[in-house]
């Protein structure tokens, strides 16, 4: 006696299946290349080579775009980490040379890799502003805190559909702490900055009235 089930309709969906998997491979292979694009594009900005981290990234969208053809509708999923990534290194590159955040659709991301990434880059920004008050740059590091700051007033309705957007509510509880972090030392650094003027003003005054 033969199978209940007809051969031929298993068979399609095997074919079916097949074909999924083969695109879900060739997938995974590719973003690979974009989040190391990412993760590149990021440590030239810190570096200063913002030429070459706009060429990674452009690289890195020409994937993304090409990739999510293959993907569908199906395997979007699989695309959410190296878009953020994407963004993330976008927002970083915008932020640094004073830019506007770039609208979602100059990214051609979808909602959830975008507001993801706009959160991942609070870290970097973090580091930029440490950068600059290390640089003795107090005015431009102020200006990437208050970046920080509108990012996260921003975003922070969108905690409240985690259910929807996995994560988004742990990375805005993240971005509140780097923010905290990093508001206490500029703080610092404007008490130092203040004190230092108001030293040099009493010293300026003590020569002018000796003898």
């Amino acid at each position: 006696m033969g199978s209940l089930i007809d051969a031929e309709t298993l068979g399609k969906i095997e074919g079916r299946l097949r074909e999924i998997e083969e695109r879900r491979e060739k997938i995974l292979r590719d973003v690979r290349g974009v989040t190391l694009n990412a993760s590149k594009a990021i440590i030239c900005v810190h570096a200063k080579r913002r030429r070459e981290a706009e060429r990674l990234l452009k690289e890195s969208r020409r994937v993304l775009v090409e990739t999510s053809k293959i993907a569908g509708n199906d395997l979007q999923k699989y695309l959410i980490q190296p878009a953020a990534e994407y963004v993330e290194a976008s927002i970083t590159i915008a932020v640094s040379k004073k830019r506007s955040i770039p609208k979602q659709e100059e990214l051609g991301v979808d909602d959830i890799p975008y507001l993801l990434g706009i959160l991942d880059a609070v870290g970097e920004i973090k580091r930029m502003v440490y950068d600059r008050l290390r640089e003795g740059r107090v005015k431009e590091a102020i200006r990437l805190f208050r970046a920080m700051e509108d990012i996260y007033a921003s975003l922070t309705p969108f905690a409240a559909y985690d259910h929807i957007v996995q994560g988004i509510r742990r990375k805005t509880d993240v971005a509140r702490i780097l923010i905290e972090d990093t508001r206490a030392i500029v703080t610092e650094e404007l008490r130092r900055a203040a004190l230092i003027k108001d030293l040099q003003k009493t010293l300026k005054a003590a020569g002018s009235n000796e003898p």
